[in-house]
């Protein structure tokens, strides 16, 4: 059985169907990469499966487990094993990121009155590079990109969830993060089992997390599915617009114009 399996899957935003019939299945312990342009509906895919409100599943199933998720809540799917990280984590004034930590991790906040030293929160920065003193700040306030983006992998990695969704982490960070981030989610899944679903423009990541399958979306669908370096060696090579051939012929004409090499 498939750990995760969305079967034509049609999802609506403010009465607008922005998903028209998603099929993707990932298998326990693979790592599976979604591409395409903006707009196309990965962000969507991901936030619906999440549960976020908004997204409302007018028809399909996602199935996690072989139990269906489309009327669970956020809590109970991150209780069920998913465990997300967004693309701009957010700056909480008043939270210490250590609490936040423990209590991805099912432990109580720290209490230093009780003398005894913190130590899963701090295992779990060190884990993503960040040195001790970052459990006390509050949570990604006064953070650069790359270290938000380690903190929220700190809080990911603390739920130890079977799968994990990473919405562009490879954005906003510099070369050091990149490779230490890109390294800790593949030794994580290694590690644990566990499956991957990434959300990425560039193959920048990808030389440090090995990927089973990857998947480009258009128009709320995914339209390709094949190993990652089959598809982004022609991406980048034709751009998506004439790889996927879906787009409209005026925006396909203008896209070639702007293309390597094209004729002025």
């Amino acid at each position: 059985m498939s750990l995760l399996e969305i079967k034509d899957l049609h999802v609506e935003v403010n009465g607008k169907e922005i998903l028209s019939g998603v099929n993707l299945e990932i298998g326990k312990g693979e790592v599976h990469v979604l591409l395409g342009p903006n707009a196309s509906g990965k962000t969507t895919l991901v936030m619906t499966l999440i549960g976020m409100p908004f997204y409302r599943v007018s028809r399909g199933e996602i199935l996690f487990n072989g139990i269906n998720l489309v009327d669970l809540s956020i809590d109970k799917r991150a209780r069920k094993g998913i465990g997300f990280a967004f693309q701009f984590p957010p700056a909480i004034s008043g939270v210490k990121l250590r609490d936040i930590i423990r209590l991805c991790g099912g432990k109580e906040p720290w209490d230093p009155s009780k003398g005894q030293e913190e130590t899963f929160a701090t295992d779990a920065l060190k884990k993503v590079g960040l040195a001790k003193n970052f459990r006390d700040r509050e949570l990604n306030v006064g953070f650069s990109g790359g270290e938000r983006k380690r903190s929220e992998l700190a809080q990911i990695f603390a739920m130890n969830p079977q799968l994990l969704v990473l919405d562009e982490p490879d954005s906003g960070v510099d070369i050091d993060s990149l490779k230490l981030i890109g390294g800790q989610v593949d030794s994580f899944i290694k590690e644990t089992g566990g499956s991957l679903l990434l959300i990425t423009h560039h193959r920048h990541i990808l030389q440090y997390i090995d990927a089973d399958l990857a998947h480009v979306m258009c128009d709320g669908k995914i339209v390709v599915s094949d190993h990652p370096e089959n598809i982004l060696s022609k991406i980048e090579e034709q751009g998506y617009c004439a790889y996927v051939e879906v787009c409209p012929p005026a925006l396909k004409e203008e896209h070639k114009k702007l293309m390597p090499g094209s004729e002025e």
